[in-house]
């Protein structure tokens, strides 16, 4: 059916949700882990592949010829063959991800990124690949007009000096003294990030060591160095000139500092930066359970000297292996897996498409996210001392870290579903009521909640030399605290609770002059829109107040000709762009979700965005998001949930149906 002849309120119209509901509910069960679990595939850019073929080189386990490594241990021989049929079928997808220009891009659809392109560059020159061959030549051409190995960010330089392409001494200081500097400093690790924080540690005990690995002449990449570097970054404030000014000249003297062998701290630090390493891969899927971490864990404990086969590096590499996804020609890597997010979202979408709460699969699927609940103190009590245990994290192991956002949508899951079994059922809220308690202690002094960590948001960690990759604090933002305002209401919170109240005022402020919301987990103003106009409405504002009649209005002049939604990465660098970008079935879908929650599902615009989802579903009952929807580090590092494009539209047409007051094909029929 085409978007111009979907019309709304037809018995046609009705019937053909219900059969769009229908598969889309069956796909999702014909996935369901048998565990109970969901897990689709979590896709990144290609300084995944990149920077995992490093590896292995450093380590020694490929050679940069044709010819697979010599061993005397059968084993190792063995494993030699394997990784060197790695290296072939990931240098293959990176041949595949290049941009037609040349270079390659950080997400679907976008423009050429130098650091990302230098490393693809390097790999597959590293790998054999003929740098005279026509597709590297496009690709040289275009890093040398973004700015060549210069204008690559921080962490890619010190990636390239570990192989003797960029000079150590021009990479930014990152001493491991940092993990030495008491809580109560304005500079220490718990200011930053959990992510900046587990990539950061390791990265100081590599910054120390500067580990070197031998490349070939001929395999180089100076012909990636221009005199011409693009400007990066302009200051435009006084404070943030003043910052920079200061890091600048701290950074330049701990390098002075450094060059005179006078680190009295050194030993100590590095006995520390380890033990805390460490302390965090007990229940854990690898350090911080994401893939930087963990890449920079290896190279942190192999330029202590450590081998392949000390516990550490091995664990951290089979944690590598599991993110392989390899097929018949190419192997990608995960970042990392998405298990408690997938199942949560999986129960929350298949009982609001009208799933029995006590349905089997779906009681399954909550029994193991139940199991997966934190009970250890963690990073996150250093600024919540009051909080107790109770959330839950993203990936299959992450007791550390449990985040506010997958929190929040386990409570929304969990308060879907209900245990026949008195003590099982019983077992479910007290869990609930752990989850809240923890949830409420996380708020934040503005109302907002982080993701991770508690009033994490001093703006001057920003500054740092090497906190260029726009990921160094992790303030109150707009989407989790949408969520947890929906999830709050729907476990009976009323909209006179402090909590509700703070939570209200802080997305009040937050509301742009558009009538929209920023989006920091999702792509971008469609996403952070969505969850803050929901939590909001579902709190008890006015869905007649001019504020979200300013979303109402946006959501309309934004629509595509095609009926649906979309939005683009590109909007992160230019505000003029929210909204903007090709239609897909999840932004399409948090669109609609948006205005039927703001009461406009009888309205022209909802119908044409319901035909848009109706005629783009697959024969399985899945639909698929042709650009990538999902944040990872805003400006950096972006997503692609393969689920998303499933969930979400299952969700939009059922609350479609639901508000036609047409909610099974028995009512359906009756008013045909």
């Amino acid at each position: 059916m085409t978007v111009q002849q979907f019309s709304t309120g037809t018995f046609r119209e009705i019937e053909e949700v219900h059969s769009a509901v229908a598969a889309a509910q069956q796909r999702l069960f014909e996935i369901q882990h048998a565990d109970g679990h969901w897990c689709g595939e979590l896709e990144g850019d290609t300084i995944l592949e990149s920077e995992y073929l490093l590896l292995l080189y450093f380590l020694g386990r490929v050679s940069c010829g044709t010819g697979t490594p010599a061993c005397a241990d059968p084993e190792k021989s063995v494993r030699a063959t394997a990784d060197e049929r790695r290296v072939s079928k990931a240098c293959e997808y990176l041949r595949r991800r290049q941009l037609p220009a040349g270079g390659w891009a950080i997400y679907e659809g976008g423009p050429a990124d130098v650091s990302s392109s230098v490393k693809a560059y390097f790999v597959l020159k590293l790998f054999g690949d003929d740098p005279g061959a026509p597709h590297m030549v496009r690709a040289r051409q275009v890093i040398l007009q973004l700015g060549g190995i210069e204008a690559c960010n921080s962490f890619t330089k010190i990636y390239l000096s570990i192989f003797g392409q960029y000079d150590w001494n021009r990479c930014p200081a990152v001493p491991p003294e940092l993990v030495l500097f008491p809580d109560w400093f304005v500079f220490n690790i718990y200011e930053m990030s959990y992510w900046s924080r587990a990539i950061v540690v390791p990265l100081s005990i590599m910054w120390a060591q500067k580990p070197t690995c031998t490349v070939p002449e001929d395999k180089r990449i100076d012909e990636l160095r221009t005199p011409h570097v693009p400007r990066r970054h302009v200051s435009h404030s006084l404070r943030e000139r003043f910052w920079r000014a200061f890091f600048t000249v701290l950074d330049h003297g701990l390098k002075g500092v450094e060059a005179l062998h006078f680190h009295p701290l050194r030993r100590r630090a590095l006995a520390r930066a380890q033990a805390w390493i460490i302390e965090r891969l007990d229940a854990s899927g690898g350090l911080g359970a994401i893939f930087p971490p963990i890449v920079n864990t290896i190279f942190a404990f192999s330029s202590l000297g450590r081998d392949s086969d000390d516990p550490v590096i091995a664990s951290q590499l089979e944690q590598l292996r599991r993110l392989e996804i390899e097929e018949e020609e190419t192997l990608r890597l995960q970042p990392c897996f998405s298990p408690i997010w997938d199942t949560a979202l999986g129960i929350h979408c298949l009982c609001a498409s009208g799933v029995p709460a006590d349905d089997p699969s779906v009681l399954s699927a909550a029994r193991w996210l139940l199991a997966k609940q934190t009970t250890t103190v963690a990073d996150w009590k250093k600024k919540n001392p009051e909080g107790q245990p109770g959330g839950w994290y993203f990936e299959y192991e992450n007791e550390f870290y449990p985040d506010t956002d997958d929190t929040s949508e386990v409570l929304l899951a969990l308060a879907a579903v209900r245990f026949p079994d008195a003590a099982e059922d019983r077992r479910r809220v007290e869990a609930i009521d752990r989850a809240v308690n923890w949830q409420l202690t996380m708020q934040n002094d503005d109302g907002g909640w982080g993701a991770f960590d508690k009033g994490c948001d001093n703006e001057v960690f920003t500054f740092i030399p090497f906190a260029d990759h726009n990921a160094m604090i992790d303030p109150s933002c707009e989407d989790i605290t949408g969520r947890t305002l929906e999830a709050f209401k729907l476990l009976g919170f009323d909209a006179s609770h402090p909590s509700m109240q703070g939570a209200t005022r802080y997305l009040h402020d937050r509301q742009t002059a558009q009538g929209t919301w920023y989006g920091r987990w999702g792509c971008n103003y469609i996403y952070g829109t969505w969850l803050a106009a929901r939590g909001l409405a579902v709190a008890g504002e006015p869905v007649n107040g001019e504020r979200l009649q300013r979303v109402v209005r946006w959501f309309a002049e934004r629509q595509n000709d095609d009926g649906g939604w979309g939005e683009l990465q590109s909007s992160y660098d230019d505000p003029s762009l929210m909204g903007i970008g090709p239609s897909t079935p999840s932004q399409t879908a948090w669109a609609l979700l948006t205005l039927i929650e703001l009461g406009e599902a009888s309205s022209q615009i909802v119908a044409r965005g319901v035909g848009y989802l109706l005629s783009r579903q697959h024969d399985d009952g899945s639909w698929f998001d042709d650009t990538w929807t999902a944040t990872g580090f805003p400006r950096v590092f972006y997503l692609r949930y393969h689920l998303y494009a499933t969930y979400f539209p299952l969700w939009a047409l059922t609350a479609y149906r639901n508000a036609s007051g047409l909610s099974n094909p028995e009512a359906a029929a009756l008013a045909g």
